[in-house]
């Protein structure tokens, strides 16, 4: 049975906001954010992982100090909608480090990819060599974001 947000107390819900806050907090800080010993504090953050309210820990790099300052969003319209169809373009788009994120969609399209390039240059070459070239693609459309917003990975809670 899946659990949800309702299995969750208010302190569990507390520690997955400070986790999300600063994954890096340590358990004597987390333990008095939430007002709980630092032994309650890690036996919750524990069930918390196991059930798989907490998916991992991760570094938010920098993209424009590491050579991938464009972002690209790219709109795939698969040429037939079968089963095998997708499994191939799905298993070709995996292997591919450009490609952040990749969405199956309902809609106009298919898929909605976010890609992340050095530039302009790079993401025309990736269209070509790669992008195209994926199985089963038959049009895609492209929007080079020109001003990133809003960018997080927080989900609301509280």
């Amino acid at each position: 049975m899946p659990h949800t947000l309702h299995d969750l107390d208010r302190i569990d819900l507390k520690i997955l906001q400070c986790l999300q806050d600063d994954g890096r907090i340590s358990n004597l800080k987390l333990a008095e954010a939430v007002t709980l010993s630092p032994t309650a504090v890690l036996a919750r953050v524990q069930r918390l992982s196991k059930e798989g309210y907490i998916l991992g820990y991760e570094a938010r790099l920098n993209p424009l100090k590491l050579g991938a300052g464009m972002m690209v969003f790219v709109e795939v319209l698969l040429d037939k909608t079968t089963p095998n169809v997708f499994e191939a373009f799905k298993a070709a788009v995996q292997v591919r480090s450009e490609i952040m994120e990749c969405h199956m969609v309902a809609g106009g399209f298919d898929y909605l990819l976010k890609t992340r390039m050095a530039d302009m240059t790079a993401y025309r070459e990736f269209a070509g060599t790669v992008l195209w070239q994926l199985p089963g693609v038959r049009e895609t459309r492209t929007y080079a974001v020109m001003e990133e917003v809003k960018c997080t990975t927080h989900l609301p809670l509280l």
